[in-house]
């Protein structure tokens, strides 16, 4: 018997540096606490300084010169952006909230992850978030309670609330682009069916979100690890999204005026578009409008606001209906242009651009070099298609998202992962390292 147990402490001890990580999406499974930082975005406070700490305790380098340069390089963009921001406390906020999402975050999970089991079971956390969040936002649907759609409480948004309507659509979307990239990886049979079938059942609060983006970024993402993953496999999951969209459609009538109506104004927008529409090309059209005025460094993060009026067509509205999901009804002002691109623009300029988004591109080519390798090689093409495609989905929505609430922290996890496959020299290796006393680096041992 104690031959049997004994090697339960190490492997509890193995997954020690990976439950912080694992705490963050966790914690977004709470309602959100009111305005400013939540528990999940403390949670990340904390997993940076535990990296801190570990670091130091471990004497060894945080990081490689590849991976310093790749996820330090937006540093550059931002400090120039600070310095024209409207107060010290502006840049301060501004400065610290992309630091969080976009490096320090991202250079935590880089750090803490070890091995392909690690990495597993951070993806299989944005799994249960989002299936969480989807159960809340499905049972708001049905029952009428959650956020005002055309003036009905049906959108769903699970525990994020109306003020957030786009946090489930982003829990949602990352958890399924996670399911689908281990379903369609190569392994044990009863964790890529776990995977399909949660991958399936996330297709419906997906649909209730009427988040035309993610639908959008989510629909590509998937296509393109279908064609990564194999022919094969590529038409066994196609057959299985159809049957699940007949039994939505035909079986819970998921396929409603409003749920057709929206997904029709996906190719309606330059035709009748509606005021959401309008006033996301107002927006778009001002924070050009900065970026011609400003465009090396912008108009100073946290700016936006501050200049929209001034850039912004007639067509602007001045704000947005909020309702529902226990919010009494009120107008929400516009304060970012609903695209990342556009947001780093005007605010941080060309430069601030170049450094953010070369950085992601530098990603997603090491990112894609490393899955090349491994489908030719080696095991580990559940992680390669899960990072390549929370990386593609994030790049595809930041077209017409930005960040902003409680579920941004997401954000800077699904880099770390994608950072962590590309950049590791782990991450193609299931051995896992064990953590040794304080002082002594820690040293690589085979299962």
């Amino acid at each position: 018997m104690s031959l049997v147990l004994s090697p339960l402490p190490g492997r509890a001890a193995a997954l020690v540096p990976v439950l912080p990580l694992v705490a963050v999406p966790v914690l977004l499974a709470l309602p959100p606490s009111g305005d400013g930082a939540g528990p999940a975005d403390v949670m990340s406070a904390l997993v940076v300084g535990y990296c801190a700490v570990r670091l130091v305790r471990a004497r060894r380098r945080p990081l490689s010169p590849l991976a310093a340069v790749v996820l330090g390089l937006p540093v550059v963009g931002l400090a120039l952006a600070a310095m024209g921001a409207a107060s010290p406390e502006a840049a301060l906020g501004g400065l610290c909230r992309y630091l969080q999402v976009f490096v320090l975050v991202p250079a935590a999970v880089l750090v803490l992850l070890r091995h392909r089991a690690d990495f597993r079971v951070l993806a299989w956390s944005f799994v249960g978030l989002a299936l969480w969040q989807g159960a809340v936002g499905v049972h708001q649907y049905v029952t009428a309670t959650g956020a005002s759609y055309r003036g009905e409480t049906v959108r769903a948004v699970g525990t994020f609330g109306a003020q957030d309507v786009m946090g489930m659509a982003t829990a949602v979307s990352l958890g399924l682009v996670c399911a689908a990239g281990i379903a369609l990886g190569r392994g044990p049979v009863r964790q890529r069916a776990a995977a399909a079938g949660c991958a399936v059942l996330l297709v419906l609060p997906l649909a209730l979100s009427f988040s035309r983006g993610a639908w959008i970024a989510t629909a590509l993402t998937c296509a393109v690890q279908l064609a990564l993953a194999g022919l094969r496999r590529a038409l066994k999951a196609v057959a299985a999204v159809a049957a699940a969209g007949v039994v939505l459609v035909g079986g819970f009538g998921v396929g409603t005026a409003m749920l057709q109506e929206r997904a029709g104004s996906i190719t309606a927008v330059t035709d009748a578009p509606d005021q959401s529409v309008t006033d996301r090309y107002a927006l778009w059209a001002s924070a050009t409008g900065m970026w011609r005025d400003h465009p090396l460094t912008g108009v100073g993060l946290k700016n936006f606001p501050e200049y929209r009026d001034g850039h912004a067509p007639l067509a602007l509205s001045s704000g947005s209906d909020v309702e529902g999901a226990g919010e009494t009804y009120h107008r929400q002002s516009l304060l970012s242009p609903h695209s990342m691109y556009l947001l780093v623009l005007s605010e941080q300029g060309l430069i601030g651009l170049l450094t953010l988004a070369g950085s992601w591109l530098a990603l997603l080519v090491c990112a894609v070099r490393a899955l090349l390798r491994v489908r030719r090689h080696g095991p580990g093409a559940d992680c390669a298609l899960v990072a390549c495609g929370l990386l593609l989905w994030q790049l595809t929505d930041f077209v017409y998202g930005d960040i902003g609430g409680p579920s941004t922290v997401l954000t800077g996890l699904a880099l770390g992962l994608a950072a962590w496959w590309a950049l590791a020299s782990d991450a193609r290796t299931d051995a896992p390292r064990r953590v040794a006393a304080p002082g002594r680096a820690e040293e690589a041992v085979t299962r």
